[in-house]
């Protein structure tokens, strides 16, 4: 009766540690992973000019990435600089595609980048592809993207490159500040290569909710980058946004 009672006693300590063994294993994490985002800003500024005449967009993406490294991604935003500029269509549409990986303390980035702006009608077109790589070293991030084909309309423009330097400080409780710089040369076409600024002040709410307020500043020759009511669309201004990632 002991020798049952034992075994009984053992049976059950087995199944039990057997549980504990079983509630201690993690699935396995997924080989990808698949996020989206939607937002808005008072006025969209790429690197630095205004792509809304000074006016407020609207933005939304999706990301896929793998744990490999490699990735790609779609994002558009709402524009008016086609119109202005005697084309049709009021929307752009990024398509991206790369692989990050790292080397020691170093990251690095390396892609390429379609700029699609349809039924643009501009001559030369307004569509671009740039292969970009950069190099990220604690805080501070350096990229240089190169223009295969002409520059975003500029005529005889391939060849075309940015510059852009950037640092993220982390200030604790979901802020941070990124500072940046940037130079963007466009070949053949004097007076429209100009350098700009900016500094960004963000916030991570949690839950996949983010705002950001950016002071944005150029050198431009603002003759050459004006809006139809003779505004600079290259003026030092105050940006805000929010976004929801998911």
């Amino acid at each position: 009766m002991q020798n049952k009672r034992t075994s009984i006693v053992a049976l059950a300590a087995l199944a039990l540690g057997s549980g504990a063994a079983v509630a201690q294993i993690k699935p396995p994490e997924p080989d990808y992973t698949l996020s989206y985002n939607v937002g808005a800003v008072s006025d969209y500024r790429y690197r630095g000019i205004s792509q809304t005449r000074l006016k407020p967009a609207l933005q939304g993406g999706a990301d896929y990435a793998r744990k490999s490294g490699i990735y790609a991604g779609v994002w558009a935003s709402t524009i008016k600089w086609i119109k202005d500029s005697g084309g049709d269509g009021s929307v752009e549409l990024d398509l991206y595609g790369g692989y990050k990986g790292t080397a020691g303390p170093l990251g690095y980035d390396v892609g390429v980048l379609r700029y699609q702006y349809p039924r643009n009608h501009l001559s030369p077109s307004a569509n671009t592809t740039e292969v970009y790589g950069a190099a990220t070293w604690g805080p501070a991030t350096l990229k240089y993207s190169h223009a295969v084909t002409n520059l975003f309309g500029f005529n005889d423009s391939k060849n075309s490159y940015y510059l852009d330097a950037s640092a993220t400080f982390d200030l604790g409780n979901g802020y941070s500040v990124v500072p940046h710089a940037g130079y963007q040369k466009v070949r053949h076409n004097a007076g429209f290569s100009y350098t700009d600024y900016a500094v960004t002040l963000g916030k991570d709410f949690g839950n996949g909710l983010s705002a950001s307020a950016a002071v944005v500043a150029t050198d431009v020759d603002h003759a050459h980058y004006l809006s139809p009511a003779g505004k600079s669309l290259g003026k030092t201004g105050l940006v805000v946004g929010a976004k929801y990632s998911f």
